[in-house]
């Protein structure tokens, strides 16, 4: 069995007792999953200077930034407004990285003016920069290695027709514009995708990473972005973390020792840390016999969890109501009028209307990528702390709270 459903097999009494005081859809997160994955990470690493920044795009929740502060984590931001929530969870400005993407000056200013670290990945932003600030600010700069890696092609971020960060070809420009300003640049950055397998492709990025390096001479760390591969299915292959940190904690010592000065290594995981610390809790509503197919629809569909259907990606299901029961073969639907499926041809212990299932990996751009479609609204989120209890971190949306920023009708300034 999935290690993934056995776990959340041995907490059903606590998910059925979530789903009856708070109702469903439900996001329920195991806080115990996530310092597991935060410290298997910062472990796997001999080098003793590591700083995990957090990817908060994957799940924003204030409580769950919390808990990694408490952990000892920074955080990767990709917004000025991610930016403020890991202020208001707690962090120092000096523990939050502010990488944005086709962003105006403004907002990189906004980021500056709060006193995060900017990570800068466009040529122009470079520039302004240099002509507002020179050496008075500390920099990192985001490079594109060219290398294609990763899953799904949406999710690939390093590749030669990416719009993410400065190709390495352009690196005598950046060069000149970084002596020109005389820019303190104190880090550079590489993300090439996600869900990355091959412990090679980081050890490629590292030598890439160590060349560029040495026009640099003041760098404090290299951040080496994330894309670890988790698993979904049963059998699985994902990244052997204990693998790369040997690997990469050895390179990475020989080139500080080249360099000459002990740097910092960073990394910024989101789904390796928050994907399997959560399960979507919904209900059967309807089974639907077709021609030739059996139908689940549940109370929940895309706009609360959009992986299956943008990405295509897949999340084991499992009946949390009949546990062991025969099995049979369900395809899973949403409540949207879209084509909205969360598995096709599953095999699940026999479902009858009313029945709970539960949707794993949704820890992970889950209700961070939710939204209202349909004019639904989003579900709650509740924070699991061991077997026997867990807490309420998010509200489950109301009608009100969809049309509180609908502008009020206003009279006429025709006059009649």
């Amino acid at each position: 069995m999935f290690y993934l459903e056995q776990h959340w097999k041995n907490k059903t009494a606590l998910l059925q007792e979530a789903v009856t005081k708070l109702g469903s859809p439900l996001y329920c997160y195991d806080k115990e999953i996530i310092t597991s994955k935060y410290h298997e990470l910062k472990n796997a690493f001999s080098w003793p200077n590591i700083r995990i920044h957090y990817a908060c795009k994957a799940n924003n929740n204030l409580h769950i930034l919390k808990h990694i502060h408490q952990l000892g984590g920074c955080i990767d931001a990709v917004s000025i407004f991610e930016v403020q929530i890991a202020l208001r969870a707690g962090f120092d400005p000096e523990q939050v990285l502010f990488t944005p993407n086709g962003v105006s000056f403004e907002e990189l200013k906004q980021g500056i003016e709060l006193g995060v670290k900017v990570n800068v990945d466009n040529l122009s932003l470079l520039e302004q920069c240099g002509a507002a600030y020179a050496s008075k600010i500390p920099i990192c700069i985001r490079l594109n290695p060219h290398i294609a890696a990763g899953g799904n092609y949406h999710i690939q971020t390093g590749h030669i027709d990416s719009k993410f960060g400065i190709s390495i070809h352009q690196l005598r420009h950046v060069i000149r514009i970084v002596n020109h300003y005389k820019l303190n640049v104190e880090g550079l950055h590489i993300h090439t995708g996600s869900e990355i397998l091959d412990a090679e492709v980081f050890l490629r990025v590292a030598e890439l990473l160590f060349e560029c390096a040495r026009d640099f001479p003041d760098l404090s760390y290299i951040d080496f972005g994330s894309g670890f591969k988790i698993p979904y299915h049963e059998h699985d292959t994902t990244t052997n973390i204990a693998e790369l940190g040997l690997q990469l904690s050895n390179c990475f010592e020989k080139f500080c020792s080249s360099y000459g000065r002990k740097l910092t290594l960073c990394f910024e995981p989101g789904k390796f840390l928050l994907s399997e610390s959560g399960i979507l809790l919904v209900n059967a509503e309807v089974v639907k016999q077709t021609l030739s197919t059996v139908f689940v629809g549940v109370n929940s569909g895309q706009n609360h969890l959009i992986r299956p259907m943008f990405y295509d990606a897949y999340h084991h299901i499992v009946n949390l109501t009949n546990l062991s029961g025969r099995t049979r073969i369900y395809t899973v639907t949403g409540n949207i009028c879209e084509t909205d499926t969360f598995g096709w041809d599953r095999k699940l212990n026999e479902v009858h209307e009313g029945d709970l299932l539960g949707i794993l990996n949704a820890g992970a751009y889950g209700f961070s990528m939710s939204n209202n479609y349909n004019s639904r609204p989003r579900p709650a989120e509740v924070l699991l702390d061991g077997n026997d209890s867990f807490r309420l971190i998010r509200r489950r949306e109301s009608l009100d709270d969809l049309l509180n920023t609908i502008a009020q009708p206003c009279k006429s300034l025709i006059s009649t």
